[in-house]
């Protein structure tokens, strides 16, 4: 072997090791991050569901102190869109760790379903802030209830949704399919309504503000849901960009 071949064959060695020893670096990093996100999801899922479990026991024991009974309180527990987004967030959280091969959990793992999830409880957070804090005094498990399904969940689930959710093939097409949810609310919310007298927002009861504009405030709600579903099919776009130039 000549000097030359040997210089080359020594470089060639070497960058095989150097590339090589880059791979591992790489995976040992990756398994490293799903394995974090993997805790991450588990701690954030627990915290969601005992969010919506306390909040469950807080309603029946209400309904039970003023004479309602059980069924009273499970029918007021279900008509608040933030009790049934949070279910689908603690859901979403837990089922593609629990049961990753299930059908429920490739649902819920497709970037579409949580994007609309996301979207759905940033949307509970920010309404919360802007129309309802104010609204009433929460004390003692109330509001440790109330600000876990109104500020920690959202914000936990934007983390996994950011961190955890590939974003590749979001589009803005797919914002009017996840209007679906709450359009699908607001006409269960009437109908309930209609039936039971009860309305669980002061911004859409029809029996005080009549149903004129009670759809006007829930047409408002839905432009601000699809405003942040914008925002987020936006930074999504922006991720998946950056991932691409650092590839």
């Amino acid at each position: 072997m000549t000097g030359q071949s040997g210089t080359e064959f020594n470089n060639f060695i070497g960058l095989r090791t150097f590339y090589a020893e880059k791979n591992e670096v790489h995976d040992a990093s990756m398994t490293t991050r799903r394995s974090l996100l993997r805790w991450f999801t588990a701690g954030a899922a627990l915290i969601a569901w005992g969010a919506v479990l306390l909040q469950f026991y807080l309603s029946l024991r209400l309904a039970v102190a003023n004479g309602k009974g059980v069924g009273w309180g499970v029918v007021i527990y279900f008509g608040y869109f933030t009790i049934l987004t949070n279910l689908l967030v603690a859901l979403a959280l837990s089922v593609p760790l629990v049961i990753p091969a299930s059908a429920p959990a490739r649902f819920f793992a497709r970037p579409g379903v949580a994007t609309a999830i996301v979207a759905a409880i940033t949307l509970v957070g920010a309404a919360y802030f802007i129309l309802l804090r104010k609204a009433w005094n929460p004390q003692g498990w109330q509001l440790a209830a109330d600000v876990a399904l109104h500020y920690v969940t959202p914000l936990l689930f934007l983390l996994y949704w950011w961190f955890a959710v590939p974003k590749r093939g979001l589009g803005w097409g797919a914002i009017p399919k996840w209007t679906v949810y709450p359009i699908g609310y607001f006409v269960y919310l009437l109908l309930r309504g209609s039936l039971t007298g009860l309305y669980p927002y002061p911004f859409i009861d029809v029996s005080t503000l009549g149903y004129g504009r009670a759809l006007l405030n829930a047409l408002g709600v839905l432009i601000g849901f699809v405003a942040v579903a914008a925002l987020l099919v936006g930074a999504a776009r922006l991720q998946n960009a950056s991932a691409t130039r650092n590839e």
